[in-house]
């Protein structure tokens, strides 16, 4: 996708219904003689608030339900353990077998800009310098949005968004974070100045989160945003990711702490996509991890998350990733994904996260508030109360159970032995990466089904440890090992921005293949 001066006439264009073309005498013939002014517009700041729902509603694609499909759900969903496809897409050499699909990629980064990174840089062009608040709110949107994809691809377009020239050069995945938690700063400050000057929101009509414009709770989501984001690079840059998380927690407003203040997506319109993908089309199913690691705890919460197999009536059946696929109606019939996607309610930041997140850095000797297991334990109630689960506290408590083995009753040479051996209840005496195998699994379970952060976690911790696919047709670019590591750069780009894919090649380190790690996948131990 070529960036350059002309992108808010690319944007705008396409978003019109009328019939009428863009040219470059664009602004005369789309300006309304006898309608509304631009300065009734912006009474109500009506100019700046339009951008709002394409960026709430694109972190996640939430419409068309294929282009989700195609962003999240034959990616991340599945690289995660979260879900596993029935269906032999491309006769089974696609991404579930590490064949990566570009024409499938191409829409993690075409949607994110097109909707989310646009959007984000015309309101700061309306708001910055005289409507602040909009402009912190949507630093936030774009952080939350933009993280995704530098998690996805690693070195990205981000500081360039916007200029012109014949290279768009992107940035290194280290300077995306650093620019980010500088706009977290920006946005944090001047959404604190106002709540403490007790000013009413003007946010109220155009927020999708459910927070109804607070801005105290946007500074809260904004505060664990932060903390998700330097415990990512805990292994890459331990001193800033210290310094970040224990900012996050000294904020005067803190993080996260009640599921009031988880961050989600509230669709008029939209339920989840996964629900059609699922339900409907058949495209989706329970993992076999998800199977083995719920089944091993007796987790109630599988109930929430999975329906039952049609096909083995009572039973929870997961489709393993990566096997050989003959017909979609081998596995078609094994669980689909539960009443978690049947709301209009989208999780993409859940209170249970930042729990763990805390104990995480707790058990890391962090300044987080409270100890690691205290904080471990309120993560997993939090996720029980969420799901409207009930028996936290035995679940807690139970220190025989774990995951048990995978059996796939049609077709036996997917069967495998369990490969998580660690308990739930919370053991002093055990090693840190017991303990922060722990904290992961459970964090793992609480964050379904947003597979974004479950994959960016494995990739950092390696845990849960997932099923290892049968069938990796990568060429030997990506190992059965470690999976998939990144996704490559995309063709819209290398058509119409080929000098500054180079750029993002130099900064990446390694080849643009999905086996190259992003700049904070260390390949080292986690302590």
């Amino acid at each position: 996708m070529k960036l350059n001066t002309k992108i808010t006439k690319v944007a705008i264009c396409m978003s019109l219904l009328a019939a009428v073309g863009c040219t470059d005498n664009f602004e005369e013939i789309n300006t309304n003689q006898n309608g509304i002014t631009p300065q009734l517009l912006e009474q109500d700041f009506n100019h700046i608030k339009g951008g709002f729902a394409p960026m709430f509603n694109n972190i996640q694609v939430l419409t068309p339900e294929w282009v989700y499909q195609l962003q999240q759900g034959l990616s991340c969903d599945i690289w995660s353990g979260y879900m596993a496809t029935p269906t032999g897409f491309a006769g089974g050499i696609n991404n579930t077998t590490y064949s990566l699909v570009d024409g499938w990629n191409g829409f993690i980064w075409d949607y994110a800009y097109q909707n989310v990174m646009f959007n984000a840089y015309d309101i700061a062009n309306k708001s910055k310098g005289k409507y602040d608040q909009f402009y912190a709110l949507s630093l936030i949107l774009k952080v939350e949005g933009m993280h995704r994809v530098t998690d996805t691809f690693g070195p990205i377009i981000y500081s360039q968004f916007g200029t012109s020239g014949a290279t768009i050069a992107y940035d290194s995945q280290e300077e995306v974070y650093n620019q980010m938690f500088a706009e977290l700063d920006t946005a944090v400050a001047e959404l604190t100045k106002r709540v403490d000057a007790a000013e009413p929101s003007t946010f109220t009509s155009t927020d999708l989160s459910g927070y109804g414009g607070d801005y105290k709770a946007w500074v809260k989501f904004a505060n664990t945003l932060r903390l998700r984001l330097a415990m990512r690079i805990v292994k890459v840059n331990p001193t800033l990711a210290k310094t970040q998380a224990e900012k996050a927690i000294a904020q005067k407003f803190g993080v996260m702490t009640t599921n009031a203040d988880a961050f989600k997506i509230v669709s008029p319109v939209y339920t989840n996509p996964i629900a059609t993908i699922s339900n409907s089309w058949l495209d989706i199913r329970m993992s076999a991890d998800m199977e083995s690691i719920l089944k091993g705890y007796n987790d109630p919460r599988i109930a929430t998350f999975f329906d039952t197999s049609t096909q083995f009536p009572g039973q929870y059946k997961g489709v393993r990733t990566g096997i050989a696929i003959a017909a979609k109606s081998d596995h078609q019939d094994f669980s689909g994904i539960g009443a978690v996607v049947r709301s209009k309610e989208i999780y993409l930041f859940t209170t249970a996260e930042a729990y763990f997140l805390r104990a995480e850095g707790a058990l890391r000797g962090w300044n987080m508030g409270g100890d690691a297991k205290s904080l471990y334990e309120l993560g997993i109630s939090s996720s029980f109360e969420q799901r409207g689960a009930s028996g936290a506290a035995a679940y807690i408590a139970d220190n025989t159970k774990t995951a048990v083995a995978y059996v796939d009753p049609n077709f036996p040479e997917n069967n495998s032995p369990a490969l998580n051996n660690v308990t739930i209840a919370w053991d002093d005496a055990a090693t840190n990466e017991v303990k922060l195998q722990k904290i992961i699994t459970q964090k793992w379970i609480a964050g379904f089904p947003e597979g974004q952060e479950a994959w960016s976690d494995y990739r950092r911790t390696g845990y849960p440890k997932l099923f290892p696919v049968l069938k990796n047709y990568s060429g030997g670019t990506i190992t059965t090992e470690f999976g998939v590591r990144r996704v490559n750069f995309v063709n819209s780009e290398k058509a119409g921005n080929a000098g500054g894919v180079a750029t993002g090649v130099s900064k990446l380190g390694g080849a643009d293949n999905g086996g190259t790690r992003v700049w904070w996948d260390v390949n080292k131990a986690n302590f």
